[in-house]
């Protein structure tokens, strides 16, 4: 089969064997965002030579934006109540494909309009099928940063921090962009500096301002600038959701995702004395395979 999980800024396909092995895989910038109508032309392009007839796609693909809005399934869920929201669809330009929609995820927290996730619920029905039963925290950093909690193998809390879509407009536009440089090495110290500046007086959006000002100043070096951006806005996302996420004491974070942020969100959690177990970004290809399996496709 083949797993596809389509966020709002990248795509990525997967090719799997029948035990949900990885056995191929590609990666494109090709994001909801930038796709616009032609989903089954950039999908068809993505999957060329796989001649696998059973899709499984995940993620901002299958949001208002996206190719085919699908509802959410409520929490707590997990992985039957995923499997049997499973939508399929036939598309014209894909011939002998057969397209199943994976459902979101919602939390309803009660006294505010609440929380959803496309996408990272595969990643947690992933963990979930890894990790057993007990209660377990999964961080999953992205463009949209998902905290969610697993208790029993079931999705029963999400909460969200847009630090990687925050991070990302504040380098590329503004007027911190000039001063940025383009894509150095993660720097540690600078990162440890932003992450303990998070937790000064004045709040986010003062402490953005003062990244600028330290710059115009050369009280941050050039090369240093972006790990400090980065730590100070995981500084805040994880000082805000760390003490709500219900994590058990001495219990460690589960962090999926790339390198880079993982790299990032490590050394955060680290700055805190929380450890932190590492899950490959593909996990999301094992979360859509156990969900395909549930349901009898796979």
């Amino acid at each position: 089969m083949i797993a596809i999980d389509w966020g709002t800024t990248s795509l990525r396909c997967y090719r799997l064997d029948a035990a949900g092995d990885v056995i191929d895989w590609r990666r494109s910038g090709d994001g909801v965002l930038a796709v616009r109508d032609r989903h089954a032309a950039v999908l068809a392009d993505g999957i060329t030579g796989w001649d696998d007839a059973d899709i499984l796609l995940c993620g901002s693909v299958g949001g208002r934006a996206g190719w085919l809005e699908m509802p959410y399934v409520a929490c707590p869920a997990g992985i039957a109540e995923i499997a049997a929201g499973l939508h399929r669809h036939e598309a014209p330009e894909l011939p002998g494909r057969h397209l199943w929609f994976v459902p979101g995820a919602a939390h309803a927290n009660g006294h505010r309009a609440g929380e959803v996730m496309r996408g990272e619920e595969t990643q947690a029905i992933a963990l979930a099928g890894i990790l057993g039963s007990g209660t377990h925290l999964a961080c999953l950093p992205g463009t949209h940063s998902k905290w969610v909690r697993i208790e029993d193998g079931r999705i029963v809390s999400i909460s969200t921090a847009m630090t990687g879509e925050l991070f990302e407009l504040l380098r590329r536009h503004g007027s911190l962009a000039s001063l940025m440089p383009d894509d150095p090495a993660h720097d540690a110290d600078a990162f440890a500096r932003g992450f303990a500046d998070s937790q000064t007086h004045g709040g986010l959006l003062h402490h953005i301002f003062a990244v600028r000002t330290q710059a115009l100043f050369d009280a941050l070096p050039a090369e240093g600038r972006l790990s400090y951006l980065s730590g100070l806005l995981i500084g805040h996302e994880v000082r805000a959701l760390l003490p709500l996420s219900g994590l058990p004491r001495g219990a460690p974070v589960h962090l999926a995702g790339n390198p880079a942020l993982l790299e990032a969100y490590a050394q955060a959690f680290s700055l805190l004395d929380v450890d932190t177990r590492h899950h490959s970004e593909r996990i999301s290809a094992a979360g859509l395979h156990a969900i395909a399996r549930q349901r009898g496709i796979a």
